[in-house]
């Protein structure tokens, strides 16, 4: 296999390069280049074990393998990646990999198990952001290095104690699962830091293309490997635009100069729907809407006016008109495409209902209340409608608007009333959402517990939580799929929450592109599916 470390920039990469500055338009993009156009400014680092923002994650999801993988022509289905096989021994708590012959990093070194095994310890033992993902498994500074350890060409993983194997499995495709040839990165370590700084703007890994170029909120540059073990990839190039402006993306790819639009509004969405050189390609994302109210507040612990609630909101008002595709309706913590994930949705807006509802709850009206919410013009709509329909059956709605950062100190703190927010999973398992919706160990104000979506709005579960202990330690999967649609039949009749919309990604896509795959609402976008 080629080492892309030993490749010289050649003529026809440097005007690529040159392509980054947004004054820079192709009259048609290069056929053996795909170039995207999308607000990546929220990338912090690229390095895996401390990436934990959209953009990136999409960036390294073509740098960089995993052990295990999601299929991306098939939302949630668990495929080999670099281990070729796995398995898990009769304790419930020794899982087995054995790793996939004869593949090599970018910098021509191999994959073996210890290899392996090295960069899941590193991420352990930089204990950045995402490491919650692997040491929720029981795995620590002090004893990853015999908790993960290899014999031959198998990679052993040990936990504290046993899970449902597909939760495992699912943690172990997100980002800082990705395996990182650390023998690499610790040529450019500093001070100690394991190579992060370097990775930072430099790939290390075994993935369908290289990084050649990343400069931050202007763009990045890659180039496919020769031999990858999937096959090479059919675009030789990629070039990603930091171009956050929809209005400017729809003019790019309507001249030709962009293949691929991330950040149309509606509005540019519907502009271009008509175009037969373009193509709107629809999917969804995991992140949900949901109203949360403080259970702090005697009125809003009230079930009935919970029930009333539920009734007076006008979903499939917003999803066609605020919204118009942006977001779909969706009333379950799980977001379509995870295990277990709901897909009915009982609640619409009735408003007579809302009204016997609230008749039954014995609260004098009108009932005065405020909503917390984010300066947004997508937010503010929302929350307008909201207190609309609010108003409309005795609930009066004050608008309480700050910051993003003071909306969220506020949730945090449990000093809301009401609030409008988004929650996006962390990892593509479901108890991600389950833990966070539906757990709340302690329910006091000295708990601090934010962690817990519960917590921060004062609302004891009950059973539900120990229901998501024994659902994440379930093995069997259709059992445990079962148990989690149990769970959200009842949070959704009966919890402090009111779950509205799913994300409902739009791409625009020039005519000629096929088989880009956006990510859905459990993986990332896949550059080396395409082809043009």
């Amino acid at each position: 296999m080629t080492s892309l470390r030993s490749l010289r920039p050649v003529a026809a990469f440097a005007a690529l390069l040159a392509c980054v500055a947004p004054a820079a338009l192709f009259a048609q993009t290069p056929a053996d280049t795909l170039v995207l156009a999308d607000a990546i400014d929220d990338i912090v680092s690229i390095d895996p074990a401390e990436a934990f923002e959209f953009s990136g994650a999409d960036l390294n999801n073509n740098l960089y393998d995993s052990l295990v993988e999601l299929d991306p022509a098939k939302p949630g289905e668990l495929v080999p990646g670099l281990a070729e096989s796995w398995s898990v021994d009769a304790d419930g708590v020794t899982y087995r990999f054995k790793m996939r012959p004869g593949v090599t990093f970018s910098s021509g070194n191999p994959v073996t198990a210890e290899a392996a095994a090295q960069s899941l310890r590193r991420v352990v033992k930089m204990d950045k952001t995402p490491a919650f993902i692997l040491t929720q498994f029981g795995l620590t500074k002090d004893n990853v290095d015999q908790t993960v350890s290899f014999d031959g060409d198998t990679l052993i993983l040990k936990t504290d104690k046993p899970y449902a194997p597909t939760f495992i499995y699912n943690c172990l495709t997100s980002t800082p699962a990705y395996i990182v040839d650390v023998k690499a990165a610790m040529e450019h370590e500093v001070n100690g830091d394991m190579g992060n700084e370097w990775l930072k703007s430099h790939s290390e890994g075994t993935g369908a293309y290289v990084l050649r170029s990343f400069k931050p909120n202007e763009g990045y540059i890659l180039q496919a490997r020769e031999g990858h073990w999937r096959g090479d990839a059919p675009i030789k190039n990629v070039l990603m635009r930091h171009i956050p402006e929809g209005a400017t993306q729809r003019l790019l790819i309507e001249k030709g100069d962009i293949d691929i639009a991330r950040e149309m509004t509606p509005t540019d969405i519907e502009g271009v729907s008509g175009n037969p050189d373009i193509v709107v390609q629809n999917d969804v994302g995991g992140q949900i809407y949901y109203l949360a109210m403080n259970q702090k507040v005697a009125d809003l612990a009230n079930p009935k006016v919970l029930e009333a609630m539920r009734w007076a909101v006008d979903y499939q008002g917003m999803a066609d008109s605020i919204l118009k595709g942006q977001w779909v309706v969706h009333q379950a913590f799980l977001p379509k495409g995870f295990l277990g994930a709901l897909d009915d949705t009982p609640y619409s807006l009735d408003l007579e209902k809302a009204k016997a509802a609230l008749a039954e709850s014995g609260v004098k009206l009108p009932l005065e209340v405020s909503l917390t919410v984010r300066n947004n013009p997508e937010r503010m709509n929302i929350a307008q409608s909201v207190q609309h329909t609010f108003g409309q059956i005795g609930i009066n709605v004050t608008l309480d608007v700050g910051d993003g950062k003071q909306v969220l100190e506020k949730f945090r703190g449990r000093q809301h009333q009401i609030t409008l927010q988004t929650w996006g999973p962390d990892y593509p398992d479901p108890h991600t959402n389950a833990s966070t919706f539906a757990e709340n160990p302690d329910n006091s104000d000295e708990a601090k517990a934010t962690g817990y979506l519960a917590w921060r709005t004062a609302w004891d579960p009950g059973a539900m939580g120990a229901q998501a202990e024994a659902a994440v330690a379930e093995p069997d999967a259709a059992k445990r799929a079962a148990m989690y649609e149990d769970m959200q039949r009842v949070h959704r009749d009966s919890s402090a929450f009111v779950t509205m919309f799913q994300m409902a990604r739009q791409d625009a896509l020039r005519a000629n592109i096929k088989g880009f795959h956006a990510g859905g609402a459990t993986d990332q976008a896949s550059y080396w599916t395409v082809t043009k």
